[in-house]
């Protein structure tokens, strides 16, 4: 379903993906959004395609990041926020009454624009703390491949393997938020949303996050919310330009195969930001 007033650009042929059963995407329909009385959403509809990434790009305060915390349930948790519409995951709406708000944050993971490993626990014990919150129950050696598994999936564990007892608060930056991407796939989520993960990160750093990420899209679908429209054209397949305009709540304006969105846009709103000439 998509508003009148988005723009929504042709599919275009992608390389052929195996499919997987466990993959699964996202949609979002007529989602609205307020925080208080103040209406900072409009009619969002957007569907974020299974084993691909999606970015969210627009200047400022055009409702991505809350948008992107809508998708797993962290917008209700703020005192007086309010949203109307619908968030299906394998056709079922996360924000049933009937399905719990732990079962959600399962399936859907995420990563904040500033690394927050626990820093006085070690690397070992920050992959595995997310088990203990789910309830997920991995003991022994299946527990110790599992860590493997997850710091390797990040591109993390040639670089610790050999002091996973240490702090994960002595590591630098970039593995910090490389060790959160492992702690988010410990609960093996179908959906990861990512906040701005790069934002405070150096050059080196950021090229290794967008590394994971593509290496990370195969199997779990991701959406992105960026304002750097390079790191948005190089990890992404698809992309969504938000904007509030003149006091509006953010909308979005254009959506569609990313190569298109800064290629060929059908907007003129759409191809002024993605060429730099605001935001």
């Amino acid at each position: 379903m998509t508003d009148a007033t988005t723009t929504v650009l042709p599919a275009v042929s992608e390389p052929t993906q195996v499919p997987e059963s466990d993959l699964t995407g996202l949609e979002a329909r007529n989602v609205s959004a307020w925080f208080g009385t103040h209406k900072v959403l409009e009619q969002v509809s957007l569907t974020m395609a299974a084993g691909r990434v999606t970015a969210l790009i627009g200047p400022s305060g055009c409702g991505k990041s809350t948008f992107l915390r809508i998708l797993n349930r962290m917008h209700e948790l703020v005192p007086g926020a309010k949203l109307s519409g619908e968030v299906l995951l394998a056709d079922r709406d996360i924000y049933d009454v009937a399905r719990r708000i732990t079962d959600v944050r399962r399936e859907i993971g995420m990563v904040f624009q500033k690394p927050n490993p626990f820093p006085a626990m070690s690397i070992y014990d920050n992959v595995v703390a997310g088990l203990k919150l789910t309830g997920r129950r991995v003991g022994g050696s299946a527990r110790d491949d599992l860590v493997e598994e997850c710091l390797t999936k990040a591109g993390l564990w040639k670089e610790v393997r050999d002091r996973l007892k240490q702090p994960g608060g002595r590591l630098s930056g970039g593995q910090q938020q490389r060790l959160c991407i492992a702690r988010s796939l410990s609960i093996e989520p179908r959906v990861l949303l990512m906040d701005e993960p790069c934002s405070a990160l150096d050059p080196t750093s950021t090229r290794r996050i967008e590394e994971t990420i593509a290496e990370l899209s195969d199997e779990v679908t991701i959406v992105i919310v960026t304002h750097n429209m390079q790191q948005a054209a190089r990890v992404s397949q698809y992309c969504a330009f938000f904007l509030a305009e003149q006091g509006t709540p953010g909308a979005i304006v254009e959506h569609g195969p990313t190569n298109l969105m800064f290629g060929n846009p059908q907007d003129q709103r759409t191809n002024d930001y993605v060429n730099g000439r605001f935001g």
